[in-house]
């Protein structure tokens, strides 16, 4: 799961449960011999009355064994209908941003060979494809932060006699065992609590077969965006006259648009092989006249399908694409949207740029006036403040927004504005 650092600082989520728990230890002993340090992140969701009496309790066994942790907390987790979805948007969120503001590149999380086994039913249920077949992947590279997950292939009885040995209590969580919830409806059906009964060996051998299929599958979709296709750091792409192929073009689609889940493979194969100007998924795919070479296409995002303007607070994040500087200090009152119309009279700052790419740029606002689009910064300068008439060009000064999507593309060639 390497490369590491020399000497390692790696996070571990807990939920407290045998798992997490587990896993905890067994990181504190690969990562003090090297000099490293370890941190155990224990989420309190606040979704049953004693949670927050069990993290702590987590969090002072963990101490007792030479562990630190750290307590996050959850706000506003409401149960009703995808609660399993979002309070795993929400606890990834709360850990990645904690990795993030300790410095930590590497977090840890307790998923195992039975955990693997119910995603591979779960998924088959829902008829994904090879690759959501592949399950959980042992290591996934984030924005943030790596995710690794080295006890894919340990059966979770082998992690209590573990425990049992170590002397380890641990935290039984009900919600575990609720049928109201898919994965425990499923867990009640392989009826293995060791993990180590036929069905689960042979989904976790079926899924690591997919797994390296996928992963080789990556390097090539990979590679060939590396050598086809030019990425614009402003959230927009040129393709080759041919575009490129429809696994290729489906992360271009899902990057481009900021969504968290893959365009409907149909629409995008029959788009790879006839190209033409369409509106797919939120992307306009239109020829690329002056932005590239004759024949070449351009990629960029609808702009009726742009999510409506957030504040402009640090850390922001707008139209899951583009984030401002947790340092950013803009004006109070300040919004983060786009730039739409208001494009129009600003094609002479790029006039390489189609009016497509310039609507879709992310802009600053005061209401119904526009204070600045970082996209046309200079080096430290903002071009636009004359053409503008920006109040105070200082207070637009290191926003620090840039291009962030929700699934960053590895591969491509980011060229500078």
């Amino acid at each position: 799961m390497g490369p590491f650092e020399p000497a390692p600082a790696m996070a571990v989520a807990v939920s407290g449960g045998a798992d997490s728990t587990a896993l905890a230890l067994l990181a504190r002993n690969w990562v003090v011999p090297r000099g490293g340090s370890l941190l155990a992140l224990v989420v309190d969701h606040g979704l049953r009355a004693e949670s927050g009496a069990e993290a702590s309790l987590t969090l002072s066994r963990l101490s007792q064994r030479g562990i630190a942790g750290r307590l996050l907390t959850l706000h506003g987790l409401a149960r009703g209908p995808g609660l399993a979805a979002r309070a795993r948007s929400a606890r990834h969120a709360a850990l990645a941003a904690a990795c993030a503001e300790m410095g930590i590149l590497h977090l840890l999380l307790g998923h195992h060979m039975r955990d693997q086994a119910e995603t591979l039913r779960i998924r088959t249920c829902a008829r994904s494809g090879a690759a959501g077949l592949a399950a959980m992947a042992a290591l996934a590279e984030g924005e943030l932060v790596r995710l690794l997950r080295p006890l894919l292939a340990v059966p979770p009885g082998w992690l209590r006699q573990f425990l049992h040995g170590e002397g380890m209590a641990w935290v039984e969580d009900p919600s575990n065992t609720d049928p109201a919830s898919m994965r425990a409806r499923v867990r009640a059906q392989l009826n293995d609590p060791d993990g180590d009964g036929f069905a689960v060996m042979s989904g976790a051998v079926r899924t690591r077969q997919l797994g390296e299929q996928r992963a080789e599958v990556e390097r090539a979709t990979a590679a060939e965006l590396a050598r086809e296709v030019r990425l614009h750091p402003e959230g927009w792409a040129v393709l080759p006259p041919g575009l490129v192929s429809p696994l290729a073009l489906a992360a271009l689609l899902r990057m481009i648009a900021g969504r968290a889940y893959p365009v409907a493979s149909e629409q995008v194969a029959a788009l790879a092989a006839s190209p033409r100007a369409a509106t797919l998924a939120g992307t306009r795919l239109l020829p690329a006249g002056r932005a590239g070479t004759p024949g070449a296409w351009l990629l960029v995002r609808e702009a009726a399908a742009m999510a409506p303007p957030v504040p402009a607070l640090p850390g922001a994040t707008w139209d899951g694409r583009f984030r401002l500087s947790p340092r950013a200090c803009p004006k109070p009152g300040w919004h983060l949207g786009a730039l739409g119309l208001a494009a129009s009279g600003l094609r002479r700052l790029r006039p390489d740029w189609p009016a497509a790419v310039l609507q879709a740029l992310p802009a600053l606002w005061e209401g119904p006036h526009l204070m600045a689009v970082p996209a046309l910064w200079e080096g430290p300068r903002l071009v636009a403040v004359p053409a503008l008439g920006y109040p105070d060009a200082a207070a637009c000064a290191g926003l620090g927004l840039r291009f962030a999507p929700a699934v960053p593309l590895a591969g491509a060639e980011f060229l500078p504005i």
